[in-house]
């Protein structure tokens, strides 16, 4: 073992976005314990008519969604054997092992019963879609553990057990894809349940084939806006040469969605809604603007593509517009049909809030200490030279 693998403290300097994180995660903490003292009724705008909000339409659908690019990138790079893209897969993976922890925990904040959370591995139920749900997340999330592992191993001098997790790489990823496929498409698998509950606009049999699609354009979307936003906080170069190519994969992806939606639309004969200008209509018209039809286009052109401005815009909007999606789906598709409108508590956008901050602070953490990258740990005093 390295006798000098061990955490630096002296590389932590508290600044302003240290003080910002500091002070949602404390108030998250503090919702936390309402909420657990208190119940869901003191810190959300929940009710019986309308059971699932903010936290499982942000918090869970999207928590999900947006961690696809951890495998979409894993099967490109050792599937595929693309190897040039492996400079990002590290962080890829870090943002989704980060994003399946942070889903499970708004779950249980979620959950009437959440010390019964663990019944899904004791107590089976096949025929329940939220079974086969819980099950993946809960493989995946492992999945993603262990294909992170090797970075803390090596970080530590533990070179014998990263060196066999590397060996068994391939199987690891092909069962990540799997999980990934099922669970991203249960997703959508638990709103056909309510065929007559969820507005045309956004219900379709082919619904789970949505989440699947939209949640690939949108993981890639993700990927590099995190490449971006870790460059300006790091101060590393963009790596265009993977992230153009990448923003191609996104438009295919798109494309395809946008088109899936558009036939699902006209077999709902829902395309009035649009024309009308309502509620809903507007809503859509909104998310498949920003979300499809303008990243779609402007990542279209290479000369866009290959700028870092636009492609950072157009990867924005792409993850804009599946958030978008998804809390339509989950909030807005439903609100006519329960005859009341939901608009999440100050509590609740805190308990979301502060989970994307949390997770931020960690990732901070994570490149500081770790071989995130492939230069190594970003110390604040390398990031203050680099930005000098």
């Amino acid at each position: 073992m390295n006798a000098t693998a061990t955490l630096n403290p002296r590389r932590f300097r508290p600044g302003f976005w240290t003080g910002v994180f500091v002070v949602l995660f404390l108030a998250f903490c503090a919702v936390t314990v309402i909420r657990f003292t208190k119940g869901l009724g003191a810190v959300t705008h929940l009710s019986d008519r309308f059971p699932w909000g903010l936290w499982i339409g942000f918090d869970l659908l999207c928590g999900v969604g947006l961690a696809a690019g951890a495998f979409t990138l894993t099967a490109v790079v050792q599937l595929f054997n693309l190897k040039k893209f492996e400079p990002i897969v590290r962080p890829t993976i870090l943002t989704g092992f980060l994003g399946y922890s942070f889903v499970i925990v708004a779950l249980l904040l979620d959950l009437g019963q959440p010390w019964r959370i663990w019944h899904a591995i004791v107590y089976w139920n096949p025929h329940s879609v939220m079974f086969e749900v819980a099950w993946c997340v809960m493989l995946y999330t492992t999945v993603l553990a262990v294909e992170f592992a090797p970075v803390v191993f090596e970080r530590f001098g533990f070179h014998a057990p990263a060196r066999l997790i590397h060996r068994l790489i391939i199987p690891l990823v092909i069962i990540g894809v799997i999980l990934s496929t099922l669970h991203q498409s249960s997703l959508g698998t638990l709103y056909l349940i309510v065929p007559s509950k969820l507005h045309p606009l956004w219900y379709s049999p082919m619904l789970p084939l949505h989440f699947y699609i939209s949640a690939i354009g949108a993981g890639i979307g993700m990927v590099i806006l995190e490449s971006y936003l870790s460059g300006r906080a790091f101060h590393r170069h963009l790596e265009m040469n993977l992230l153009e190519p990448l923003a191609r994969g996104m438009v295919v992806a798109l494309g395809i969605y946008g088109l899936m939606r558009i036939q699902a639309i006209h077999r709902n004969h829902a395309f009035g809604s649009i024309l009308s200008f309502s509620y809903e209509g507007n809503m859509f018209l909104l998310e498949f603007t920003l979300g499809v039809i303008l990243p779609v286009v402007l990542m279209s052109f290479r000369r866009l593509r290959s700028d870092p401005n636009w492609l950072v815009g157009g990867a924005f909007l792409a993850v804009l517009g599946f958030v978008m999606n998804r809390l339509n789906v989950s909030i807005t598709g439903m609100e006519a049909a329960s005859g009341t409108r939901y608009i999440p508590s100050a509590m609740e956008i805190i308990v979301s809030v502060g989970l994307v901050a949390t997770g931020m602070a960690v990732f901070a953490f994570a490149v500081r200490n770790f071989s995130i990258f492939p230069d190594g740990p970003v110390s604040q005093s390398q990031e203050r030279e680099e930005g000098a």
